[in-house]
Protein backbone atom coordinates (compact mmCIF):
# COMPACT_ATOMS: atom_id res chain seq x y z
CA UNK A 1 0.00 0.00 0.00
CA UNK A 2 1.21 3.20 -0.84
CA UNK A 3 0.72 6.15 1.14
CA UNK A 4 1.23 10.37 0.80
CA UNK A 5 3.08 11.31 3.48
CA UNK A 6 2.59 15.18 4.01
CA UNK A 7 3.71 18.16 6.35
CA UNK A 8 1.56 18.76 9.38
CA UNK A 9 2.22 22.80 10.33
CA UNK A 10 0.39 23.81 13.47
CA UNK A 11 1.42 27.30 14.65
CA UNK A 12 0.12 30.40 17.05
CA UNK A 13 0.76 33.69 16.46
CA UNK A 14 -0.05 36.73 18.44
CA UNK A 15 -3.39 38.26 17.54
CA UNK A 16 -1.34 41.84 16.57
CA UNK A 17 -0.67 43.18 13.97
CA UNK A 18 -3.36 41.31 12.36
CA UNK A 19 -1.16 42.01 8.82
CA UNK A 20 1.44 39.20 9.93
CA UNK A 21 -1.12 36.91 10.39
CA UNK A 22 -2.37 37.74 6.94
CA UNK A 23 1.02 37.83 5.64
CA UNK A 24 1.25 34.24 6.93
CA UNK A 25 -1.80 32.88 5.70
CA UNK A 26 -1.13 33.87 2.30
CA UNK A 27 2.43 32.54 1.84
CA UNK A 28 0.54 29.09 3.65
CA UNK A 29 -1.84 29.30 0.45
CA UNK A 30 0.41 30.02 -1.64
CA UNK A 31 2.58 27.07 -1.16
CA UNK A 32 -0.66 25.08 -1.75
CA UNK A 33 -1.50 24.96 1.77
CA UNK A 34 -4.86 23.13 3.10
CA UNK A 35 -5.83 24.39 6.09
CA UNK A 36 -7.60 21.82 8.38
CA UNK A 37 -8.45 24.35 11.11
CA UNK A 38 -7.21 27.61 12.20
CA UNK A 39 -3.43 27.38 12.32
CA UNK A 40 -3.06 23.78 11.38
CA UNK A 41 -2.41 23.16 7.64
CA UNK A 42 -1.14 20.17 5.33
CA UNK A 43 1.62 20.20 2.23
CA UNK A 44 2.83 17.16 0.26
CA UNK A 45 6.32 16.50 1.88
CA UNK A 46 8.79 17.54 -0.70
CA UNK A 47 12.15 19.25 -0.10
CA UNK A 48 11.08 22.73 -1.31
CA UNK A 49 7.91 22.26 1.20
CA UNK A 50 10.40 21.30 4.44
CA UNK A 51 12.45 24.00 3.02
CA UNK A 52 9.76 26.90 2.97
CA UNK A 53 8.24 25.50 6.21
CA UNK A 54 11.40 25.50 8.06
CA UNK A 55 11.73 29.25 6.89
CA UNK A 56 8.14 29.94 8.39
CA UNK A 57 8.61 28.44 11.56
CA UNK A 58 11.68 30.85 11.98
CA UNK A 59 9.82 33.86 10.87
CA UNK A 60 6.79 32.27 13.21
CA UNK A 61 9.22 32.51 16.25
CA UNK A 62 10.86 35.91 15.15
CA UNK A 63 7.23 37.00 15.50
CA UNK A 64 6.84 35.60 18.78
CA UNK A 65 4.76 32.58 17.96
CA UNK A 66 4.67 28.88 17.91
CA UNK A 67 4.85 26.24 15.72
CA UNK A 68 5.27 22.61 15.15
CA UNK A 69 5.83 20.96 12.02
CA UNK A 70 5.19 17.35 11.61
CA UNK A 71 5.22 14.50 9.22
CA UNK A 72 2.32 12.12 8.77
CA UNK A 73 0.12 10.08 6.73
CA UNK A 74 -3.26 9.29 6.98
CA UNK A 75 -4.66 6.23 9.37
CA UNK A 76 -6.47 4.54 6.27
CA UNK A 77 -7.25 4.86 2.98
CA UNK A 78 -10.76 6.95 3.80
CA UNK A 79 -9.02 9.27 6.09
CA UNK A 80 -6.34 10.29 3.29
CA UNK A 81 -9.27 10.30 0.32
CA UNK A 82 -10.56 13.50 2.44
CA UNK A 83 -7.67 14.78 2.51
CA UNK A 84 -6.67 14.74 -0.69
CA UNK A 85 -10.46 15.48 -1.76
CA UNK A 86 -9.70 18.88 0.22
CA UNK A 87 -6.47 19.94 -1.99
CA UNK A 88 -8.54 19.13 -5.00
CA UNK A 89 -11.32 21.08 -3.83
CA UNK A 90 -8.74 23.83 -3.39
CA UNK A 91 -7.29 23.37 -6.63
CA UNK A 92 -11.28 23.17 -8.25
CA UNK A 93 -12.08 26.51 -6.79
CA UNK A 94 -9.24 28.16 -7.86
CA UNK A 95 -9.67 26.61 -11.51
CA UNK A 96 -13.53 27.86 -11.52
CA UNK A 97 -12.28 31.15 -10.76
CA UNK A 98 -9.55 31.06 -13.58
CA UNK A 99 -12.26 29.66 -15.99
CA UNK A 100 -14.70 32.67 -14.69
CA UNK A 101 -11.51 35.00 -15.82
CA UNK A 102 -11.36 33.50 -19.25
CA UNK A 103 -15.15 34.21 -19.81
CA UNK A 104 -14.93 37.83 -19.09
CA UNK A 105 -11.56 38.17 -21.10
CA UNK A 106 -13.52 36.33 -24.29
CA UNK A 107 -16.71 38.84 -23.65
CA UNK A 108 -13.66 41.72 -23.55
CA UNK A 109 -12.49 40.72 -27.02
CA UNK A 110 -16.11 39.93 -28.87
CA UNK A 111 -16.94 43.65 -27.51
CA UNK A 112 -13.93 44.85 -29.46
CA UNK A 113 -14.95 42.62 -32.24
CA UNK A 114 -18.61 43.79 -32.11
CA UNK A 115 -17.99 47.49 -31.96
CA UNK A 116 -15.46 46.96 -34.98
CA UNK A 117 -12.39 48.15 -32.59
CA UNK A 118 -9.88 46.80 -34.23
CA UNK A 119 -6.35 48.76 -33.46
CA UNK A 120 -2.74 47.56 -32.12
CA UNK A 121 -3.54 49.33 -28.81
CA UNK A 122 -6.20 47.20 -27.93
CA UNK A 123 -4.82 44.18 -29.59
CA UNK A 124 -1.83 45.06 -26.95
CA UNK A 125 -3.94 45.21 -23.93
CA UNK A 126 -5.51 41.42 -24.88
CA UNK A 127 -1.93 40.06 -25.16
CA UNK A 128 -0.98 41.38 -21.91
CA UNK A 129 -4.58 40.09 -20.35
CA UNK A 130 -3.92 36.42 -22.06
CA UNK A 131 -0.16 36.22 -20.67
CA UNK A 132 -1.82 37.27 -17.58
CA UNK A 133 -4.02 34.13 -17.62
CA UNK A 134 -1.47 31.91 -18.80
CA UNK A 135 0.91 32.74 -15.75
CA UNK A 136 -2.60 32.15 -13.47
CA UNK A 137 -2.75 28.94 -14.83
CA UNK A 138 0.80 27.75 -14.25
CA UNK A 139 0.45 28.87 -10.84
CA UNK A 140 -2.08 26.95 -10.19
CA UNK A 141 -0.99 23.83 -11.88
CA UNK A 142 2.23 24.03 -9.39
CA UNK A 143 -0.10 23.34 -6.63
CA UNK A 144 -2.28 21.17 -8.68
CA UNK A 145 -0.62 18.15 -6.46
CA UNK A 146 -3.74 15.18 -6.88
CA UNK A 147 -5.08 16.35 -10.13
CA UNK A 148 -8.23 18.10 -9.68
CA UNK A 149 -10.79 17.71 -11.47
CA UNK A 150 -11.18 21.15 -13.43
CA UNK A 151 -7.94 21.04 -14.85
CA UNK A 152 -8.71 20.11 -18.00
CA UNK A 153 -11.62 22.09 -18.48
CA UNK A 154 -9.09 24.95 -17.34
CA UNK A 155 -6.63 23.82 -19.51
CA UNK A 156 -9.25 23.87 -22.50
CA UNK A 157 -10.54 27.00 -22.01
CA UNK A 158 -6.95 29.11 -22.01
CA UNK A 159 -6.96 27.44 -25.59
CA UNK A 160 -9.95 29.08 -26.24
CA UNK A 161 -8.73 32.09 -25.30
CA UNK A 162 -5.82 32.17 -27.23
CA UNK A 163 -7.87 31.69 -30.46
CA UNK A 164 -10.25 34.42 -29.52
CA UNK A 165 -6.67 36.65 -29.05
CA UNK A 166 -5.32 34.87 -33.15
CA UNK A 167 -9.08 35.62 -34.26
CA UNK A 168 -9.19 39.56 -32.96
CA UNK A 169 -5.19 39.91 -34.04
CA UNK A 170 -5.82 38.79 -37.61
CA UNK A 171 -8.56 40.83 -37.42
CA UNK A 172 -6.51 44.06 -36.43
CA UNK A 173 -3.73 43.10 -39.34
CA UNK A 174 -6.72 42.68 -41.88
CA UNK A 175 -7.73 46.01 -41.12
CA UNK A 176 -4.21 47.32 -41.35
CA UNK A 177 -3.60 46.05 -44.18
CA UNK A 178 -1.10 43.97 -42.60
CA UNK A 179 -1.64 40.31 -44.39
CA UNK A 180 -2.34 41.48 -47.76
Amino acid sequence: MVSFTWLLLTYKVPPEPASRRVALWRRLKGMGAVYLQNGVCLLPKTDDHVRRLKMLENDIAEAKGESVILETIALDKAQEGKVIARFKADRDEAYAEFIDKCDDFEREVAKEVDASHFTYAELEENDVDLKKLRGWLARIRKLDFYGAARAAEAEQRLKGCEAVLDDYARRVFDAHDENR
